[in-house]
């Protein structure tokens, strides 16, 4: 039986490395190399790497375990400067991580690839995947984008999209599921929802008041099913057939042990559908940007 950590993906993040300040006391690079140890033996097979400061990811490619275990993703800058330019920061953080290539490169958006320069850093992406530099390319899209329409007209090899068991909308639509139809790997980002889960409703942004109660149904159901917020989200996330890849985000070693702990229990037997959340207005990330 295949472990469903080898579903399970980490992004970078949360790591802290763009801040100066230690976590807990302890150096932020121990921090971050401790958590890659322990990602790295328990089998998590893709490690996202987000957009950073270089002095992160040169950090980032120092912590990282010899040889490496992981399959790399990363997000290229905006097209705005032309694909030349684009091409050039890619090749630079590949130098950073010390890696020769990675296992994904991601354009920001779909609205990235739609403006006048997007289709020319899409043929740029295309052109390093061609030399070797990338074995996929893809992006990163939410469902106001119409991924499927994006998917037939650029044909990504991944699709990073957002989806939990509050946020089941490119689940319910079938969306999620007829990427995967086409072959595409679809890769579950935001399966926290922000920590959402974690809050007392009390405490939710205000612009999710109106989804309170909502809330506070699915925390009781988890409650009544024997299970936590940390085990409910894992379970669900990895359960989805859609999902090729689910990421996960932590900002220390005791969070990754944690997530670990969780991902390997035996799913909680839940009534999933009863924890969506159908405010669009509250799972609006516009909305969540300026919280």
């Amino acid at each position: 039986m295949t472990s469903p950590l080898t579903k399970l993906g980490l992004g970078s993040g949360q790591f802290g490395l763009d801040q100066q300040t230690a976590v807990r006391g302890r150096p932020r690079d121990a921090e971050a190399r401790d958590i890659l140890s322990i990602a790295a033996r328990s089998g998590l097979g893709v490690l996202e790497v987000g957009r950073h400061a270089p002095s992160a990811e040169v950090t980032l490619g120092q912590v990282l375990p010899r040889p490496n275990p992981f399959r790399l993703t990363i997000t290229t800058v905006r097209p705005d400067r032309g694909a030349d330019f684009a091409e050039g920061e890619i090749r630079a953080q590949l130098r950073r991580l010390n890696v020769d290539q990675v296992d994904a490169i991601l354009a920001p958006s779909v609205t990235d690839l739609f403006s006048p320069l997007g289709p020319q850093l899409w043929d740029r992406l295309r052109a390093l995947r061609d030399a070797g530099l990338t074995k996929k390319i893809g992006v990163s899209a939410y469902s106001s984008d119409d991924p499927v329409g994006f998917a037939k007209r650029f044909k990504p090899d991944v699709v990073q999209a957002p989806a939990s068991l509050l946020d089941q909308r490119m689940l319910i639509d079938g969306t999620l599921a007829e990427l995967a139809g086409m072959g595409i790997e679809v890769h579950l980002r935001s399966i926290f929802l922000n920590g959402l889960l974690f809050l007392p409703p009390d405490r939710a942004p205000h612009h999710l008041k109106a989804a309170a109660g909502r809330i506070s149904r699915a925390r009781r159901l988890i409650a009544e099913g024997r299970s936590d917020p940390l085990q409910a989200a894992l379970g669900f996330a990895l359960s989805r057939p859609e999902a090729s890849v689910v990421l996960v985000g932590v900002a220390s070693a005791a969070e990754m042990s944690a997530v670990v702990a969780a991902a390997l229990s035996p799913p909680p037997d839940l009534d999933w559908d009863e924890m969506a959340i159908d405010d669009p207005a509250a799972l609006d990330p516009r909305a969540w940007a300026a919280a």
